[in-house]
């Protein structure tokens, strides 16, 4: 939301709905400002500071949970409603959850001094929001523990188990368990990572996705009963909603070309769809995760395209807040367009320019990364549903492949098209490799920023000092007051290991040999990953470090004016030799150029200060003599 959109006019009469009434609207006009959004505007953001608190006027609000790569709607507000009420209690905690806009509208918010007006010109109306403010608060918690008790997966008793059978023998599965045995096997050949497949949200939704895509198109083309056909979809359906993933629990890291992924979704979905369809899990005579969840699929059709749908997923979020991150960095730049400093080159005092150009040099280069990074997600759209086990399309009925890719696209709502060579497009990873090049740039250029931040603000005494960060905790075990940045310190590491990613991704994409490559799980751990951290990391940075940014305007009208980077700009006025004749005495007796000119009668101090203003010293205009 623009903070600069402010407006007294336009207040919707509200009478009696949602948490307000019109006499807390009449009110909160009294002391509050109104804030217009639109469509898609991040109202607030999870982990960020709570500063103010708003009753919606108009418009609709959505809460999501789980920034770390797969949000979900936890709550929509409408008109009337009361956001962000910790801000009225003090709460010091940053939010809990994401606000986004469905439809765009108004806000009428109140910060921090119009609340302080509040409690102390009308102490008895202060008293009453608090109590509605509590009351409403306890009503939402009766709704939270309703929905969770109606909502819950049904439970088996502690130890009870079944028996499974596969091609290897019989094991016991836990009877709690929508896993099924191949996946047990799974599990106990790969503890590796510890990361599993749900701490990747998008990725259970993808592969749910795909699975219903595929029992959508089978029924459509005579392969699959319509009965077993709804079941399936309705158990996708839950998985996509945000159920049952804490059933996907492989690692990421696994043999097998991602085979153990697709079974564990098929055993999932199954065993979910049988209980829909009146039966007990593992009744596999009923439906079966091979014969109908799997039917017309290979994990080398269905595994990568779930991949790709679960980065495509990942990655808006990351676009969203590369978007973010340069609107902050912009406003910066208009915050600081009259603060005149030196700019360096190879860490050397070069010519003067504004703190402003620099900020604004830093949103164009976010804007930029976010251009790349958008054009790259294209070649993720294209993909091989229908190409089974090496593009062949053996054991998928005729017409499947471009039917299956429709259903897919319109479950999903993103725009993908079927591979005109399914044999190339099955062994082939260039498109992840791609992604993962314009994921690196952004960590590249995200990481340069942060170096940038860290030594503008670095001493406060003893360094440039030319910004500050805002203060986020103490820095030191040992040395009193020291604050350090640990904001852009955490950025940079998380850019180290995105190109770190990318170095293991291109050498994953190169291993594929002859129809298949065997190596898609730790492309997708590492793409997944990445992306994840970075988005989270593009969060705290946007909202920790740069809103909250200061300058040290004399600091840097300091450093101009002693440095003897000065006469380049002075140069056009004064002369070559002049020029020349005051930085070697400057550089011999530590005096500032500024100084000296005055002192030798060459300007007035009215004359230098009207040549050292910003726009003259940043514009391609020499100055006038």
């Amino acid at each position: 939301m623009n903070d600069n959109d402010i407006s007294d006019q336009g207040i919707t009469t509200v009478t009696q709905i949602g948490d307000t009434d019109k006499r807390i609207v009449e009110v909160l006009q009294e002391y509050g400002c109104v804030r217009r959004f639109s469509e898609g505007d991040w109202i607030s953001q999870e982990g960020t500071p709570r500063e103010w608190f708003a009753v919606l006027l108009s418009g609709e609000l959505e809460l999501l949970y789980g920034r770390y790569g797969d949000p979900r709607r936890v709550g929509l507000l409408g008109p009337g409603a009361m956001v962000f009420e910790g801000f009225l209690m003090d709460d010091q905690n940053p939010h809990r959850l994401s606000t986004q806009a469905v439809v765009a509208g108004q806000l009428l918010v109140l910060d921090t001094v119009a609340k302080e007006r509040l409690q102390q010109e009308r102490a008895d109306f202060w008293n009453d929001l608090i109590l509605r403010v509590a009351m409403r608060l306890r009503a939402r918690l009766r709704e939270t523990t309703a929905r969770m008790v109606e909502h819950g997966e049904p439970d088996f008793a502690i130890g009870t188990t079944r028996m499974e059978r596969d091609s290897l023998g019989v094991r016991e599965i836990p009877a709690d368990a929508y896993y099924g045995v191949q996946t047990l096997r799974a599990m106990e050949n790969f503890p590796i990572s510890g990361q599993h497949l749900n701490h990747y949200g998008n990725l259970c939704t993808g592969l749910a996705m795909v699975k219903k895509a595929a029992a959508q198109a089978n029924h459509e083309l005579g392969v699959l009963e319509a009965d077993k056909a709804e079941a399936i979809a309705a158990a996708c359906d839950e998985i996509i909603q945000g159920k049952l993933r804490r059933h996907f629990v492989l690692d990421m890291i696994q043999g097998g070309a991602g085979t153990s992924t697709n079974m564990n979704a098929n055993e999932v979905i199954a065993n979910r769809a049988l209980e829909l369809l009146g039966h007990q899990r593992g009744d596999y005579t009923q439906l079966h995760p091979l014969d109908h969840v799997n039917l017309s699929q290979s994990t080398n059709d269905a595994y990568p395209t779930s991949v790709k749908i679960a980065v495509l997923l990942t990655v808006q979020q990351a676009l969203n807040s590369l978007g973010e991150l340069s609107s902050a960095l912009k406003a910066k730049s208009d915050e600081f367009s009259d603060v005149l400093k030196m700019g360096r080159t190879e860490n050397q005092d070069a010519v003067p320019m504004t703190l402003g150009q620099e900020f604004g040099a830093y949103a164009g280069m976010v804007a930029s990364a976010r251009r790349a990074l958008e054009h790259a997600t294209l070649e993720m759209h294209r993909i091989n549903m229908g190409a089974t086990a090496i593009g062949t399309g053996l054991n998928s009925p005729a017409g499947y492949a471009r039917l299956v890719t429709d259903k897919l696209t319109i479950i999903s709502g993103l725009p993908l098209s079927l591979a005109d060579d399914l044999v190339e497009a099955t062994q082939d990873s260039g498109a992840f490799a791609y992604l993962s090049g314009a994921m690196k740039r952004v960590a590249i250029q995200v990481s340069k920023i942060c170096n940038d931040l860290r030594w503008l603000s670095s001493g406060p005494r003893a360094g440039l000092n030319e910004i500050n960060l805002p203060p986020m905790q103490p820095g030191s075990s040992i040395m009193p007051g020291k604050v350090n940045p640990v904001v852009p310190e955490m950025v940079n590491q998380v850019c180290y290991q995105i190109i770190g990613f990318d170095a293991t991704i291109g050498i994953a994409a190169e291993a594929s040999e002859l129809e298949l490559n065997m190596a898609e799980p730790i492309m997708a751990y590492d793409l997944l990953q990445g992306m994840t951290i970075l988005n989270n990391a593009l969060i705290v940075l946007t909202n920790r470090c740069v809103r909250g940014i200061t300058a040290n305007r004399d600091v840097c009208q300091g450093y101009v004016q002693r440095s003897i980077g000065l006469v380049t700009a002075l140069n056009p006025v004064l002369g070559y030799e002049r020029s020349s004749l005051v930085a070697k005495e400057a550089l011999k007796t530590g005096g500032s150029v500024y100084d000296l000119v005055i002192a030798k009668g060459w300007l007035s101090q009215e004359q230098l200060d009207e040549l050292l203003e910003p726009s003259r010293m940043t514009s391609p205009m020499q100055p006038r003599t």
